[in-house]
């Protein structure tokens, strides 16, 4: 028997940009990767989206001279489905692009941009996209990273891929149109960085957040939040973009969301699932003594002074299990759940019990149904 090794390294490089006026003809940023001189580009664009920007985005096309199929996804939860997965790739067949240098364009949501994504990971064996986040939670965390997925077989994210962009434009006068549960939405990312790695940006929160969601993250002091938010983001994901390490921090709140999204995908958005797993494990780190009185008290006050709106009726503990059980297989047989030590730090747990998701249930319902103000 012989054997030969075989080993190539490949290096990821993308650019996170910011900018403003993105739809400008003056703005390059949209057409700063692939080629320009008889060019082509698949551009994929939320519906809602589409309501706004329409006619922006096919005169700056237009105005380059670079010709644009643009195909309108309806950028639900619900949509992101082998189906959709498939009509776009017909799409794209029809509308042959350069293998190399005519990245496919999303604009979009994270549930767009996830999508998009994988469709150019598989596409001819992967070609290049760029991402343009139009909402908070594809602003500070589903676009950033690379990686890509659509739901199947009843399971979120399923199939998918990793698969960098070429380039990450943030432009955040996306933002001024979402509506305010949207806005609520992204910020439950932003709570969770705060919470478990980063107790200044928890103080930022405190001080600044209400604001924030309030304008829609126009103001100066929101900038400096989402752009702690970001850096943040990027710290832990930039030494660990293909999850060689399964012990992650920014799986803080990604636990217990699992089944919650599962099951009530039809109502329930991803941040507001988040948000609830935040909860719960607060409450589970402070039996442990990982937090202390005064350090969960903080924690549910600034939920509620940013004005949730959160349904105690849908935790049940039976399903909270369930999801920590399939989290377990996804992070290799170990339950590595990151959970706060006091704000700003993180420990990773293995051996949450029934009786402490049960306790810490039962004690959040009780909270939610006093504080009427978040219920």
């Amino acid at each position: 028997m012989s054997t030969r090794k075989v080993t190539f390294q490949h290096t990821i490089e993308y650019e996170v940009i910011n900018t403003a006026n993105l739809f400008h003809p003056q703005n390059w940023a949209l057409l700063s990767v692939g080629k320009i001189e008889d060019a082509r580009r698949f551009v994929v664009v939320d519906a809602n989206v589409e309501k706004y920007h329409a006619k922006a985005i096919r005169e700056y096309f237009a105005h380059h001279h670079v010709e644009a199929k643009i195909v309108v996804f309806p950028g639900d939860e619900e949509n992101k489905t082998f189906d959709h997965y498939l009509a776009l790739a017909r799409e794209l067949d029809c509308f042959p692009i350069h293998r190399r240098d005519e990245p496919i364009i999303a604009i979009g949501g994270g549930v767009l941009t996830d999508l998009v994504g994988f469709v150019a990971a598989s596409y001819r064996r992967g070609v290049p996209y760029v991402k343009v986040p139009t909402t908070l939670m594809g602003y500070v965390d589903a676009s950033i990273g690379i990686k890509t997925g659509i739901n199947f077989n009843s399971n979120k994210n399923r199939l998918g891929s990793f698969h960098a962009p070429q380039a990450v434009l943030l432009d955040k006068a996306f933002l001024k149109t979402l509506p305010r549960r949207h806005i609520l939405n992204g910020m439950c990312e932003i709570i969770k960085l705060a919470v478990i790695k980063d107790a200044p940006l928890f103080d930022l929160l405190e001080t600044h957040g209400a604001q924030g969601v309030n304008e829609h993250f126009q103001n100066e002091e929101s900038v400096v939040l989402l752009d702690r938010a970001i850096a943040g983001m990027l710290e832990e994901l930039e030494p660990n973009l293909f999850e060689e390490d399964l012990a992650r921090k920014v799986d803080f709140g990604h636990t217990f969301s699992y089944g919650l999204e599962t099951r009530h995908e039809a109502h329930l958005l991803h941040g507001e699932a988040v948000l609830l797993d935040i909860l719960l494990s607060t409450l589970i780190a402070r039996r442990r003594n990982l937090l202390t009185d005064d350090e969960t008290r903080r924690i549910f006050h600034l939920i509620e002074s940013l004005g949730f709106k959160l349904d105690a009726s849908i935790l049940d503990p039976g399903l909270l299990l369930a999801s920590l059980t399939e989290r377990t297989y996804h992070r290799n047989g170990l339950q590595r759940v990151p959970m706060p030590h006091g704000i700003g730090g993180c420990v990773f747990l293995n051996d949450i019990h029934a009786d402490e998701i049960e306790s810490a249930v039962e004690i959040l319902q009780e909270w939610m149904t006093v504080n009427h103000e978040i219920i």
